[in-house]
């Protein structure tokens, strides 16, 4: 069990592999954009993918504010989307979440990654901490029931 205060980009790219190394059965994320969590990196990519390779339903699940730089920069995670299209979805949150700051990847119901504001990286990693999770994972599935629009994995186009 830990919890850690960390305040600099780098330190916050560092918990995300973290927390992401941890996953055996669910990834939860809320996000503006992906464009900090850097899911165009193969690194990265293989902490996903060794995620999705259970086969279990809903899986990988990401709520983003605005999905249009994952739809125009992140290929390498498009193509994960489409290949685990099975047991992942991704939906850009409505309108009426746009005041939302804040971003989280919550892992398997007890392990956490919350960024306080998308424009700083200070954050907080919680490990095993089931208990402090709880709230965080409650109000992803606020979110998420929020409805929104589904995003494709795959570019539309002639």
């Amino acid at each position: 069990m830990s919890r850690e205060l960390f305040t600099s980009w780098s330190d916050y790219q560092i918990a995300i592999d973290r927390v992401l190394a941890l996953a055996r059965k669910r990834i939860c994320i809320y996000d503006e954009d992906l464009v900090q969590l850097h899911f165009d990196n193969p690194a990265r990519i293989a902490l996903l993918k060794k995620a999705l390779s259970v086969e279990q339903h809903d899986c990988l699940r990401v709520a983003l504010r605005n999905a249009g730089p994952l739809q125009q920069h992140q290929p390498l995670f498009r193509d994960l989307l489409k290949t685990f299209s099975h047991n992942s979805a991704v939906h850009e949150t409505p309108e009426q979440l746009s005041h939302l700051r804040d971003a989280m990847i919550l892992v398997d119901d007890a392990h956490a990654l919350i960024r306080f504001d998308r424009d700083q990286p200070r954050c907080k990693l919680l490990i095993e901490e089931s208990d402090e999770v709880i709230p965080y994972r409650r109000r992803f599935e606020e979110i998420w029931t929020e409805g929104g629009t589904p995003v494709s994995s795959t570019t539309l186009g002639l």
